[in-house]
């Protein structure tokens, strides 16, 4: 008996699992007779019952019916999603800043070489195009001295232009020229339309020189010559020349006068005055309305008075329609007279030992950040680019109005250029009931980031802001 249990023993050993240096070695008898699932004639044979037909048959289905009820699902999502609208045609001069450097050598000692020099600082405040010059040869009132093709020695050579022109293209900087014919004097066109065919002249050497863009001051006068047609055809002509720009200015027109004058006259851009805040009101308002749909080929022109805020006028300047142009030295608030190369000594306040001159530096610096952080909203933003213009608030001593495109953030500006605070009451379809300061000149009652009530929006005297919400569908 004792000798079967030891091979029972024995045979049960050699079925347990031996473990050798850690590793487990498990011996399966063989031919144990344990039969496991189905073979595959048996599974043949079950698969073509009248069971397992129906079933396939109404899994199959099932899986057509869902992709066909995602496919449905996915088209009506398509089809009822809000379209898109198309974004209008963008030129150079449409996607920010246009910088004028009127005398070169009071932006710079060194000329055009200086004006080289300064171009990553045009850089940062995303300068799109600098509109340079008077930089040509003439004599105060004497036609038969001009020369439109050459560059007057005491701002530079026409080489130093050419380089200007190379390392500004690098840094996506397009370059204009004023060709202002009578700048010395006062005749700005001597009285005699035929200096239009110097023109006509001059701005096709120019352009093969690769300059972006001609402008051209008083525009009125010259558009009326027998030789505009002429001047136009050179920036028509072929695919090269649609990326230069003819651009001139006006001053003193209505509405109306701007609208027909831009039709007329086919310019790329024209230039007037910023609207003055000092005569703001309700006609003012509705004619910067009226002006909206112009604004692919209006640009302002910084203008200011001593009785407002400068900041107050940059945040005019970036959130009204059409293209923002200023005047060297308005980015820092330099007054009338004051020489931009004051600009340069920002670069070391702490050097200043004067304490009312280094308060005014700091200012200065203040402004210009506040300047460069406009710019950049106004590069990017599609609602500032080229967004409708709705008025919400108008009174003789503020304004607020919204910038607005398809289902891009919204923005909203209010100014107060009064003596006194005053409460708005905004109301427009899709407005919040809160917004958020994305600047303001007031950073102790509204600081940036905070959210504030557009149904009591309230602003201190010589005060602005500018708010910002998304779109909500």
């Amino acid at each position: 008996m004792k000798d079967v249990e030891l091979k029972e023993v024995d045979q049960a050993k050699q079925l347990m699992t031996r473990e050798i240096n850690g590793c487990v070695k498990v011996t399966v008898p063989e031919n144990t007779g344990v039969k496991y699932g189905l073979s595959k004639d048996e599974l043949i044979k079950i698969a073509g019952t009248a069971g397992w037909i129906r079933t396939r048959w109404a899994l199959l289905v099932l899986f057509w019916l869902g992709w066909v009820g995602m496919l449905a699902g996915a088209i009506v999502i398509i089809v009822q999603a809000p379209r898109c609208k198309p974004i209008p045609e963008m030129n150079w001069w449409n996607e920010g800043l246009l910088y004028q450097i009127s005398d070169v050598n009071a932006f710079s000692d060194n000329g055009l070489k200086g004006v080289e020099e300064k171009l990553d600082y045009l850089s940062q405040m995303k300068v799109k195009g600098l509109v340079l010059g008077l930089t040509h040869i003439v004599k105060a009132d004497q036609l038969n001295t001009l020369d439109l093709t050459s560059v007057k020695p005491e701002v530079g050579t026409e080489n130093e232009l050419e380089s200007l022109l190379e390392e500004a293209h690098k840094k996506g900087i397009s370059i204009v020229l004023n060709l202002t014919p009578g700048y010395e004097g006062e005749s700005v066109w001597f009285h005699n339309l035929t200096v239009a065919e110097k023109i006509k002249e001059a701005c096709t050497y120019w352009l093969n020189k690769g300059l972006h863009g001609i402008f051209l001051s008083n525009l009125g006068d010259l558009e009326k010559s027998h030789s505009w047609p002429s001047i136009q055809a050179i920036f028509n002509q072929t695919d090269k020349t649609k990326k230069v720009a003819l651009m001139g200015s006006v001053s003193g027109l209505s509405v109306d006068e701007i609208s027909v004058l831009l039709n007329h006259s086919g310019v790329d851009l024209l230039l007037t005055e910023q609207p003055d805040p000092a005569k703001f009101g309700e006609k003012q308002a509705e004619a910067i309305q009226k002006l909206g749909h112009l604004q692919m080929s209006l640009g302002f022109l910084a203008f200011r008075t001593p009785a407002v805020p400068v900041r107050l006028f940059h945040i005019l300047l970036f959130t009204l329609p059409g293209t923002p142009v200023l005047n060297a030295g308005d980015e820092v608030g330099l007054k009338t007279g004051e020489k931009p190369q004051t600009m340069w000594d920002l670069k070391t306040p702490d050097e200043e030992t004067n304490a009312t001159a280094k308060a005014l530096q700091e200012e200065r610096i203040a402004v210009h950040n506040f300047f460069k952080a406009l710019s950049d909203l106004r590069g990017k933003e599609r609602s500032l680019l080229h967004g409708e213009y709705v008025s919400l608030y108008s009174s003789p001593t503020s304004l607020a109005f919204l910038r607005l495109w398809d289902q891009s953030e919204r923005f909203l500006t209010a100014v107060n250029w009064g003596t006194d605070s005053v409460t708005m009451k905004l109301t427009y379809s899709d407005l919040p009931a809160q917004a958020q300061v994305r600047l303001s000149t007031d950073a102790a009652n509204l600081a940036v980031d905070r959210m504030v009530s557009l149904q009591n929006l309230e602003l201190g005297p010589k005060q602005a802001v500018l708010l910002s919400y998304p779109y909500a569908g």
